[in-house]
């Protein structure tokens, strides 16, 4: 294959960006080759520390991303899981959805982790209104069952490579349907649970929650194909129709 590809009572120093006081440093020092990129982790609600963490362990640079503002110094965006409702309606309160939904247009790579998958599906299967609609799925809630019935699972996930991917899956989702230009990555018992449109890859799982880097590292990839192409060709390059992995 080619390319996918909290201290409370504490005052920042003026030059101090605002996650250094909300979150644990995971992104002021530059480190190693993803040192001139920057991963934007949307933190409305949901385990975006865990993201940053995540990312930080591959020493990229990471920020969070509340408002349109924050949204312009990124690279790439990972949404992550939490409650797909409450993620939604706050997306709406402080204005992200247009912007994420532009971003993207223009290439910028987005990862989305359970509710995640589920404010990027164009639909979902209970009927509510889509969030962003920039992969071309269907979504269904809570399928796996609810919290009760959380659970881990052995997922193989050919992209990444062997072994399979250790997936815990919470209140998870699963991907009722998929478009032609949807490629399914992973699925667990008949259903899919991890799918790439282009520059967006989803899971209905969260990888964010175990020791296993991969699915974030190829995450990675796609940013730096993303980035290495726009350098090359300028603002004016079209995204690609699929970037994958090798």
């Amino acid at each position: 294959m080619t390319e996918i590809p909290a201290t409370s009572g504490v005052v920042a120093a003026p030059s101090q960006r605002r996650d250094a006081i909300l979150s644990p440093d995971f992104g002021a020092a530059e480190r190693g080759a993803e040192a001139a990129l920057r991963v934007g982790v949307l933190a409305l609600q949901g385990d975006f520390r865990e993201h940053r963490a995540m990312f930080a362990r591959l020493g990229a640079i990471t920020s969070e991303v509340r408002n349109p503002a924050d949204l312009e110094t990124v690279d790439a965006l990972a949404i992550p899981g939490g409650e797909s409702t409450t993620i939604g309606k706050l997306m709406r309160h402080f204005d992200l959805v247009a912007p994420i939904r532009a971003r993207a247009a223009a290439g910028m790579p987005v990862l989305g982790t359970c509710a995640g998958l589920i404010t990027l599906a164009t639909g979902i299967a209970e009927g509510d209104q889509p969030v962003l609609g920039l992969i071309d799925i269907v979504a269904r809630r809570n399928a796996f069952g609810r919290q009760v019935h959380s659970f881990e699972a052995d997922v193989d996930m050919p992209v990444v490579g062997p072994p399979p991917v250790r997936a815990v899956f919470i209140r998870a989702p699963w991907i009722d349907s998929a478009g032609p230009g949807v490629e399914i990555l992973a699925s667990y018992q008949g259903h899919a649970v991890a799918a790439r449109e282009g520059r967006v890859l989803v899971t209905a799982f969260h990888p964010e929650l175990t020791g296993d880097t991969r699915v974030h590292d190829a995450f990675l990839a796609m940013v730096r194909v993303a980035s290495s192409r726009a350098e090359a060709t300028g603002p004016s390059a079209g995204t690609p129709a699929q970037e994958v992995v090798s």
